[in-house]
């Protein structure tokens, strides 16, 4: 089992902290006020901190923080996330009118990739982005099996991560490696297909599959 940190505090957070720690693992999610966010939870046993303190814990820190501001924060705990691994579960997106996501902050590149440059010594992998947040801890839930996707330099760092996935109900089968961490823009670029799904399908479970 793992000590296992998650910056950030809303929907993809908790819903990743409950199955994690209902895994076993001993989790801690970082947020700006833990005394707070821990007076609302009800799910699995975790612990709520300060980021600094859930990052330096950690061996595996999970990015739940909002996309375009993820480089900044996470920027600032360069020396908490040395040697770990980091998993990338963000969209950087500028938002329209209505609230979802119009188009990529970071076009050309992507947030993962601006993680990694700002973070030289910790292992950045990318997944879990191209779905609804409630699929990722319950893959099983969908009618047709979806796809997780792996972006990342680091092999063994990949490796971890999927076998983390697995503790989260993603089979083996159900992970595709797309290669190094500049794979990640094809994946990031898939949440722009969002607002036309949620316009026409409602806010339903959903996730992108690569039929084989």
């Amino acid at each position: 089992m793992e000590n296992i940190g998650i910056l950030g505090s809303g929907r993809v957070a908790a819903v990743l902290a409950n199955k994690l720690a209902g895994a076993g693992h001993a989790v801690a999610i970082g947020t700006r006020d833990p005394a707070q966010a821990a007076s609302k939870w009800s799910g699995a046993r975790v612990e709520h901190t300060e980021h600094a303190e859930a990052a330096r814990r950690a061996a595996i820190v999970i990015n739940a923080t909002p996309g375009d501001t993820s480089v900044e924060r996470l920027g600032a705990l360069r020396d908490e996330l040395k040697g770990k691994i980091l998993i990338d579960v963000s969209n950087a997106t500028l938002r329209g009118q209505n609230g979802l996501p119009s188009s990529q902050l970071y076009p050309g590149g992507s947030v993962a990739e601006r993680l990694q440059d700002a973070l030289p010594e910790t292992a950045v992998v990318k997944t879990l982005n191209t779905m609804l947040f409630t699929v990722m801890a319950d893959p099983g839930s969908l009618r047709i099996p979806p796809t997780a996707f792996l972006s990342g330099n680091d092999e063994s760092a990949k490796a971890v991560v999927a076998r983390l996935l697995g503790d989260l109900g993603w089979p083996a089968d159900w992970i595709e490696d797309l290669g190094d961490i500049t794979t990640a823009r094809g994946t990031e670029a898939l949440v722009l297909l969002v607002p036309s799904v949620v316009r026409k399908r409602g806010l339903v479970p959903f996730a992108l599959t690569l039929a084989r």
